[in-house]
C-alpha cells in the first residue's frame, strides 16, 4: 500500500472509534494505515488490495473461519487479538495442515477507545509474528454505539495439507487411544475469574496458544493419527461427544488420567463448573492406534506445549456413541452433551 500523509496523527491515547472510521473516507484510511498496516505489516497486506494473492503450495488446501466475541476483551494470558489468531491457526492445524495465511474482519462499535484497539491489534500482530502466519488481508466496519460490544473479530485461515495425511473426526476406531496435550479448563476459568472479579492465591491464565508446531512434530513421528481436535467451547466433554458421533463409536475415559490443575479444579468447585465442560484455547485431543500411543505421548511431552500430555482413555465399539468415564471413586458415569451454555462469550 502506498503510504499516505495525514495532517494529524490519530489520537490513540484518548481518542475513540467514530462512524467516520467505517465510512471509506480519509478517517478510515488513516485508521487502517496507522493502526492496522503499521502493526500487521507484511508484503501482501501492504499491497492494499481487497484480497491477497499468493502461490499455492503442492498438496490440498485447508480453510477455516472463526468469529470471536469474547467478554472480557482482555484476560489473564491473552486478549481477543491473540485469541483470534490462535483459534483460527488451531482450527486449520487440526486437519494436519500447515497454516499459511490469515484474513481478519473487525466489527468496531462507535466509542470504542483507540487505545484499546491499538492494544488488540498489537497483540494480534505479536501472535501472528510468533506463529509465522501473517494477516494478509482484512476488513473493518463500524456500527453505532449500542449496536455492538466494543469489538468483534472474525479470522479466516488457509493452510496446506501434505498428500498422505488423512486426519478427520470420523476416523476414530474401536481400540484407538485418546490423548490430550495438557490440563483442561484453564482458558474458561481464566475468563470467568476476570469476568466475576474473582481472585485466587495463584493467577489462573488462559492457555491460548498456537499449536501448529506441536502438531507438526506429532505427525512427523506418528503419521497415522486418526483424529485431532481442539476442545474449545463445551470443553473436553463436548468435543469427545462430537468425535464419537462423527465416527459412530463410544469413548471410555479414566477420570484420574485427565490432567486438571489443582487451582482450576478448586475454581470450578467454587463456580459450580465441571472442568470437563470448560473451554480450552491451547490444548488438543489426539486419537491414534493404541500401538502408537506411547510413541505419540513421548513426542508430545518432549514439546513445551505438550509437556503435560496424557493418555486418558480408549475408543470402544458402541452403537449409541456414548462417552463414559470411570470415576476416581471407582464408579462410572455418562459424560453427556452439555445442556445449554455453561460459559457464554468464552471465545
Amino acid at each position: 500500500m502506498n503510504k499516505k500523509r495525514f495532517s494529524l496523527k490519530l489520537d490513540v491515547k484518548s481518542g475513540a472509534v467514530d462512524m467516520s472510521h467505517g465510512s471509506g473516507g480519509r478517517a478510515m484510511a488513516q485508521l487502517i494505515e496507522e493502526l492496522f498496516i503499521s502493526n500487521l505489516d507484511n508484503e501482501l497486506l501492504r499491497q492494499g488490495n481487497d484480497q491477497a494473492c499468493f502461490p499455492v503450495a503442492q498438496g490440498r488446501m485447508v480453510m477455516s473461519t472463526d468469529g470471536h466475541v469474547i467478554s472480557p476483551l482482555f484476560f489473564p494470558g491473552g486478549d481477543i487479538g491473540s485469541l483470534s489468531v490462535h483459534g483460527t491457526i488451531n482450527d486449520v492445524t487440526m486437519s494436519g495442515a500447515k497454516p499459511l495465511y490469515l484474513a481478519a474482519g473487525f466489527i468496531l462499535e462507535e466509542g470504542f477507545p483507540l487505545a484499546d484497539l491499538k492494544r488488540v491489534v498489537e497483540s494480534m500482530a505479536a501472535a501472528a509474528n510468533k506463529a509465522g502466519v501473517p494477516v494478509v488481508t482484512g476488513d473493518t466496519k463500524v456500527v453505532e454505539k449500542g449496536k455492538g460490544d466494543g469489538i468483534f473479530i472474525t479470522t479466516t485461515g488457509v493452510g496446506v495439507l501434505a498428500d498422505g495425511i488423512n486426519i478427520s473426526g470420523d476416523l476414530a476406531r474401536p481400540g484407538d487411544s485418546i490423548l490430550v496435550s495438557g490440563s483442561m479448563g484453564d482458558h474458561g476459568v481464566a475468563i470467568m475469574s476476570k469476568r466475576e472479579n474473582l481472585t485466587f492465591e495463584t493467577t489462573i491464565e488462559s492457555d491460548s496458544q498456537a499449536l501448529h508446531d506441536l502438531v507438526a512434530q506429532m505427525i512427523e513421528a506418528v503419521p497415522d493419527i486418526h483424529c485431532l481436535r481442539d476442545p474449545t467451547r463445551g470443553g473436553l466433554a463436548a468435543t469427545l461427544n462430537e468425535l464419537a458421533q462423527q465416527s459412530g463409536v463410544g469413548m471410555a475415559l479414566r477420570e484420574e488420567a485427565i490432567p486438571v490443575k489443582p487451582e482450576v479444579h478448586a475454581a470450578c468447585e467454587l463456580l459450580g463448573l465441571d472442568p470437563l465442560y470448560v473451554a480450552n484455547e491451547g490444548k488438543l485431543i489426539a486419537i491414534c492406534p493404541a500401538d502408537q500411543a506411547e510413541r505419540l505421548l513421548a513426542v508430545m511431552r518432549s514439546h513445551p506445549k505438550g509437556k503435560d500430555a496424557a493418555i486418558i482413555g480408549e475408543v470402544v465399539a458402541d452403537q449409541h456413541a456414548f462417552v463414559q468415564m470411570e470415576t476416581s471413586f471407582g464408579g462410572s458415569r455418562i459424560v453427556d452433551w452439555i445442556a445449554g451454555e455453561q460459559l457464554p462469550r468464552i471465545c
